[in-house]
Formats: C-alpha cells, structure tokens, sequence
C-alpha cells in the first residue's frame, strides 16, 4: 500500500468512527477505544461492530478485539478493516470486499434536480429513519421501530445530518453525513426500490456535496450498486476494505 494510500486512509478511519461513536452514545451502548481499534458493544439489534484504526495493530489489541468477538453472544459481529491489519478467519467470521473512497474538493457541482431537505425535526428523523432501514436495507433493525436505528438525540450532535429527497411530493431517498476534523463522510446513501434510477442518489450528492461538504475531501465506503454513482462524481477509491462478519 502507498503512502498516499495510507493518508486518504487516515482520513476515512476516523470519520467511521466518529460515526460509531455518535450512534452508539445515543442509543446507550457502551464504546471500547484503544490504539489499535474502536469497538462499540451493542445490543441485539446493532451487535458489536469493531474497526480497526491502525495498519499495524499491537498484539494486545489484536488479542483483546478478538476476544471480544469472539465471545460476544448479542446479535451479529462485524470488523471492519480498511487496512488489512487482522484474520478473523480463525473464530469463523468470513470476510466480504467493499471499496474505500475519497473526494477532494474540486468541480462545482449543479444545484440538486430535485428537493434535498436537511432533516431537523423528529419526524423527517423518522422518515429518514425508516427509508434507510427499509431501504438499504438495515436487517437488525427490521421490523422498523421508530428510534431504535436513530435516536432523537442524534439531533443534538453537530458532526452528524441527515437529508432527504422529495421525489412527485414524495419521500424518496435519505442519507447520512459526518463532517469530523475537517473531513466530510456519507453514509447509508439510500433510495427506495420504488424510487431507483429515478435520480433520488444524484441529488442527494448534488446537495451535500455541493453545500455543507463542498470545501472537504468526502470519503465513504461504496456498495456495489452505488459505485458507478460515485465514479461519475470523482470518487476515487483508496482501497478494498475488508468486513469480517458472523453468519
């Protein structure tokens, strides 16, 4: 891996973190912070999620977030490991890919063709909510339940927004954003299936990226579906993440 590789990275880690974090205070969960790693320990619904935050983890870290997943018995368990540092093979997590991303500031981008709405209230909240459990679709968090994926008290916190889409009156799309140390992140960039390829992704990047995250290098971890998206509108990736998760 480059050095260049290794900066974006270090730009990337920490925003998922910051936006870990921010989940889990809200929701009640306890956060384990170490050098090597950032551990946040869930409930049955949100489970354990672990990401490393160094390429070269000490082995003590490796040890304790091992056994942490190892041992953890309230729903699902995933590590997320942008830099490649850990096996989690051995206690049966398997391994899938997902590339890494960054933006740098640079071409303006035209006005959203649709309505982005910055959610303030607790009911855009909700719909926000619901369009990204249902939508991207969050599994742990299905049946829907009003305030379990986002507490109201995410509204408090200043490193994270969210935005919808209003597509024919319509609610079509929502996403979340984490601007951290000067670096904006996206996340759950999400459409409804009755919504698809019907520009709802578009304009939610039109609006963020051109508004609140127009002077910071964005990064965010791309699904298969949406990284074509994010290659049109200068996303390069930075690497191929690995997520360890039970089955």
């Amino acid at each position: 891996m480059t050095t260049i590789d290794l900066a974006d990275l270090r730009l990337a880690v920490p925003n998922a973190t910051t936006l870990w974090t921010a989940l889990a205070e809200t929701r009640g969960h306890e956060v384990v912070r170490r050098q090597g790693f950032q551990a946040v320990a869930g409930d049955e619904h949100s489970g354990l999620r672990i990401v490393l935050r160094s390429s070269a983890p000490g082995k003590d870290d490796v040890d304790e977030l091992t056994e942490l997943a190892k041992g953890w018995s309230r729903g699902p368990v995933l590590v997320e490991d942008a830099f490649g540092s850990v096996d989690m093979s051995a206690i049966g997590l398997t391994p899938r890919k997902l590339p890494v991303m960054i933006r740098r500031p640079g071409d303006t981008l035209p006005p959203p063709a649709l309505e982005v709405v910055r959610v303030e209230r607790e009911e855009q909240l909700r719909a926000a909510e619901r369009i990204v459990v249902d939508g991207f679709p969050l599994p742990g968090f299905q049946p829907y339940r009003p305030g379990q994926a986002f507490p109201a008290a995410l509204l408090g916190r200043q490193e994270i927004e969210l935005y919808l889409v209003v597509k024919d009156g319509e609610l079509g799309g929502a996403c979340v954003t984490i601007v951290d140390g000067g670096v904006g992140g996206l996340y759950w960039v999400t459409t409804l299936q009755e919504f698809r390829s019907r520009g709802i992704g578009r304009a939610l990047m039109h609006a963020v990226l051109g508004g609140p995250l127009k002077e910071l290098p964005v990064t965010l971890t791309a699904a298969r579906a949406g990284k074509p998206l994010y290659d049109s509108l200068g996303f390069t990736e930075i690497t191929q993440s690995t997520w360890w998760a039970s089955a």
